[in-house]
């Protein structure tokens, strides 16, 4: 990753909720477009709430960004909106509250249930990291500039192989 963080300890959290706004200079916007393969990430903003869940840690907040990508179809490179909201749940290794993977069982994949939720790897929550990770599974990975429209038309009707095979049967008989 780019060297970006922001990182807060588990242990911050006994004073309260905490209220955290993230946003980038231009130099690690530059290096987080290279690394998401983007054109440009001219704006990225998150204001995320981090409080005390269960023995360990909730963040949900929303996330606005423009990313310049280049078009699918007309190869132009071209800017969008996009937002999205964080809503994650991690409690420390060996919690009681962990998915333990472990025991054998299955996990039940269920629409209408949460998540598990995940297993921090220390005491600390990277939210620069977390915020980059929502980012990237809301860019459009087949961008189509607005109005833009694959129109194709191919040269030569294509017959089917049932046809060619058909006339071919006739030639014989």
């Amino acid at each position: 990753m780019t060297g970006w963080t922001h990182l807060i300890r588990l242990g911050e959290l006994t004073r309260g909720p905490l209220s955290v706004r993230l946003e980038p200079d231009a130099d690690i916007r530059a290096a987080l477009a290279k690394e998401l393969a983007l054109e440009s990430l001219p704006a990225l903003t998150a204001q995320l709430k981090v409080r005390p869940w269960l023995d360990g840690v909730e963040i949900t907040g929303p996330f606005k960004a423009v990313v310049g990508q280049v078009c699918g179809v007309t190869l132009d490179v071209f800017e969008q909106e996009l937002s999205g909201e964080i809503a994650l749940q991690a409690v420390p290794a060996g919690s009681p509250n962990a998915y333990d993977e472990s025991a054998g069982g299955e996990l039940a994949l269920d629409l209408d249930t949460p998540d598990p939720p995940d297993v921090l790897e220390s005491d600390e929550i990277d939210l620069a990291h977390i915020l980059v990770e929502h980012l990237a599974l809301e860019i459009d990975p087949f961008p189509r500039k607005p109005g833009a429209e694959f129109a194709y038309t191919p040269d030569t009707p294509e017959e089917s192989p049932f046809a060619v095979l058909k006339a071919l049967k006739k030639d014989e008989g």
